[in-house]
């Protein structure tokens, strides 16, 4: 996965449901035949998963400080 700052959790989540139907149709026409390729995409989405959650809370924190001011202390 890459690290682009630029992505936002919108952008992240809608690679994630990519990947989800990805595997959809790699388990529907190939199954378990090809390992190495489930494991990679298995290992994609775990990655992104990561990600969407590391993009949310940087949203959330950015929106507090923007409503409220910076947290001193």
């Amino acid at each position: 996965m890459d690290c682009d700052p630029t992505h936002t959790a919108v952008d992240i989540q809608v690679e994630l449901r990519q990947l989800y139907l990805e595997r959809a149709v790699a388990e529907f026409h190939c199954g378990p035949s090809d390992a190495d390729y489930m494991a990679e995409l298995l290992a994609d989405i775990a990655a992104y998963k990561n990600a969407l959650v590391g993009a949310v809370v940087t949203e959330i924190a950015s929106l507090r400080a923007d409503l409220n001011g910076q947290l001193r202390g």
